[in-house]
């Protein structure tokens, strides 16, 4: 009887962490979603009327417009350029380690400080301006992050830029798990590299890209980080994300209720978006290993 409750006894700390600091916080949302409460005065039953509300807010299809634009753009180039990254450090070459730490360094880099390094780096008179305007590609600077045409572009850039060499490691992961007589079988058929990377590293790859679109999902409809420090939802709301919608509801406007019914929206687009990627992770032969 004891060795029956023994793996249910390891698993009661964590069962109990995830219930008090995700389960819990999850259900006073939603309990919260079905009231009109500001912080300041008494909890007051307001049925659907917070969804209600959402669905006539301009601002909230924005927030959603932006995180969905986010979604499309950002999870398709993390998904496949870490393949090509990774297929670069994947060599025996002196001093590989380095160069593997260098990519890797940005996901270790704090949101805050990279934000702000970016955040120069894209003003008017900052590097990118500077080297642009030296090659001749451009001849006035560009606001970059005050331009609402571009603002979310510079935004989705640094997003990319600091989750590359996280999805690079996935990808290490894959292609050292290919079977190196594969690729040998291959040469002495006389197959070229192209057709070697299409069918056989590709293939062998289809678990670990359906896995890092999976997370890559989750982390796009989830961002803040960099659109709280580099442009604060701006320009003219071009910027702001869902997260960012109930954070500046909740924390700003003290709108716990509305807060909390557009935080069960983005829960149920993220609990969708994870349920669709699973269904292609299966199909892809991620979910049988």
């Amino acid at each position: 009887m004891f060795r029956k409750l023994t793996p249910y006894l390891f698993l009661c700390p964590a069962m109990l962490i995830i219930g008090i600091f995700v389960l819990l916080p999850m259900a006073s949302a939603l309990v919260i979603s079905f009231s009109d409460y500001n912080m300041i005065e008494a909890h007051r039953f307001a049925g659907l009327d917070q969804y209600r509300r959402l669905l006539k807010d301009p601002f909230f299809w924005n927030a959603l417009y932006n995180s969905l634009l986010y979604l499309l753009v950002v999870v398709p180039v993390l998904s496949f350029a870490p393949v090509f990254l990774a297929a670069l450090v994947n060599r025996k070459l002196p001093g590989i380690a380095v160069f593997r730490g260098i990519y890797y360094l940005p996901v270790v880099t704090s949101l805050v400080v990279t934000g702000l390094m970016w955040k120069w780096v894209y003003e008017e008179n900052g590097v990118l301006n500077f080297i642009l305007r030296n090659l001749g590609l451009m001849s006035e600077p560009i606001a970059w992050l005050a331009t609402p045409s571009v603002s979310l572009f510079a935004v989705m850039a640094v997003t990319v830029w600091s989750g590359m060499g996280f999805y690079m490691v996935i990808y290490l992961a894959g292609l050292q798990s290919i079977p190196k007589a594969l690729y040998e079988v291959a040469e002495l058929q006389g197959v070229s590299r192209i057709r070697q990377t299409l069918f056989i590293t590709i293939p062998m790859l289809r678990p670990y890209i359906a896995l890092v679109a999976v997370i890559s999902s989750i982390a796009a409809m989830k961002v803040f980080d960099e659109v709280f420090i580099m442009t604060g939802g701006g320009p003219l709301g071009q910027t702001e994300t869902l997260v960012f919608f109930v954070y500046q509801n909740a924390f700003i406007e003290f709108d716990m209720g509305y807060a909390s019914a557009a935080g069960m929206a983005l829960f149920a687009a993220t609990f969708a978006l994870s349920v669709l990627n699973l269904m292609l992770a299966r199909d892809s032969g991620y979910a049988k290993r």
